[in-house]
């Protein structure tokens, strides 16, 4: 039988959800199920405000936007990270500097931030690789000396932790994700966090294209009209109600990912030592929320086999990221800088399948056969 690299998982009430906001009679955005969710993740996490959107990439936009990112602004981010990142802020104008990631882990390479402030830097974007936590207090103490906003692109670390506080409510915005990729999903989704309160009322008319629709909604204005800039980033009320019937199971969800990530790490750290491959590090001040199990395999060569040898077996096995500062767009851009980490990422990281039906037995087998 046949493992994916990814199989989105139905948790029981998305289709009863979904029925029951058809039923309401209202299935564009904002309505009753957007707002159950987003009062879910103010209440569970004390964030500040929350907006849903159709993607962690329109959260990303509503950040630049709320930012004020202007031709010739210059932010701060990882190259190691998906486009999305860098192209929220490219759209406004901004030029992105790349910066490398950590020896230990995917994350931005906090130390490496303050020699890339210019007078023209505006933010930092750090990203929460594989749901754990950047250094926060490095990051927000940089931020707060050189007056910069920081952005938590923190797509993949629903429910994730740095001190014990939730990620993507540290920084000043933060992006979520819900694809159906993500250990909570709705098929296509994501959501804003809002933490510093300066942006809260603009994000809400920047989520509706501009206008201050949601404040007349609620009878706060008689009448609503055009007063900024924005777009349409609200999601469907099918997405939402999809959403909520996975946010009513996130303990269960959570719980059981985690442990197919503690299963492959038991059952795979000797095989990784002799064969020279590297398994995850969780460094001290982060939580995981099994999001993502990767190897680090000792080159592109050896990454190559394996995923030959568990494709021979009908398992898929993936790499991810390729530093962004060497795409085509970005390769004449970019300031001429080696950033070694995140080029040994992206030629040596490789996922496994991970998802909640997953039995991860034969897929350990399969590794534990591989001679190379």
């Amino acid at each position: 039988m046949y493992i994916p690299f990814n199989k989105p998982y139905i948790s029981g009430n998305e289709l009863a959800y979904i029925e029951d906001a058809v039923a309401k009679g209202k299935i564009s955005g904002n309505g009753y199920y957007t707002q159950k969710c987003q009062a879910f993740f103010e209440e569970q996490f004390q964030f500040h405000k929350v907006l849903l959107t159709t993607s962690c990439t329109d959260a990303l936009e509503m950040a630049a936007l709320l930012l004020d990112i202007q031709e010739g602004d210059e932010v701060i981010m990882p190259s190691y990270t998906f486009v999305s990142t860098a192209n929220a802020f490219v759209l406004r104008g901004a030029k992105v500097i790349f910066a490398d990631s950590r020896e230990d882990h995917p994350g931005i390479d906090e130390n490496s931030i303050v020699s890339l402030i210019t007078p023209k830097t505006k933010a930092i974007v750090v990203v929460h690789y594989a749901g754990v936590a950047c250094d926060m207090d490095t990051i927000m103490e940089v931020a707060k000396v050189h007056d910069l906003f920081v952005v938590e692109d923190a797509a993949q670390a629903v429910q994730s932790y740095y001190k014990g506080k939730p990620l993507g409510g540290i920084g000043h915005l933060a992006a979520f994700s819900f694809h159906e990729t993500k250990n909570i999903q709705c098929g296509e989704g994501g959501m804003l966090v809002i933490n510093d309160e300066r942006f809260a009322e603009r994000a809400e008319i920047i989520w509706e294209k501009g206008t201050n629709r949601s404040a007349f909604f609620r009878g706060e204005i008689d009448k609503y009209g055009w007063v900024d800039i924005g777009s349409s980033f609200l999601p469907s009320e099918l997405n939402a109600a999809y959403l909520f019937a996975q946010l009513e199971q996130m303990e269960d969800i959570q719980e059981k990912r985690i442990q197919l990530c503690n299963r492959y790490k038991d059952e795979l750290s000797g095989w990784a030592k002799a064969k020279g491959i590297s398994l995850p590090v969780i460094p001290e001040f982060a939580s995981q929320n099994g999001h993502m199990f990767y190897l680090l395999c000792k080159d592109i060569e050896q990454r190559s086999a394996i995923i030959s040898h568990l494709k021979s077996k009908d398992i898929l096995s993936v790499f991810h990221y390729l530093s962004l500062h060497k795409s085509p767009f970005f390769a004449d851009k970019h300031d001429g800088r080696e950033l070694p980490e995140s080029d040994r990422y992206t030629n040596t990281l490789l996922r496994l399948p991970l998802y909640y039906e997953l039995n991860p037995e034969r897929v350990i087998e399969s590794l534990l056969d591989y001679d190379g």
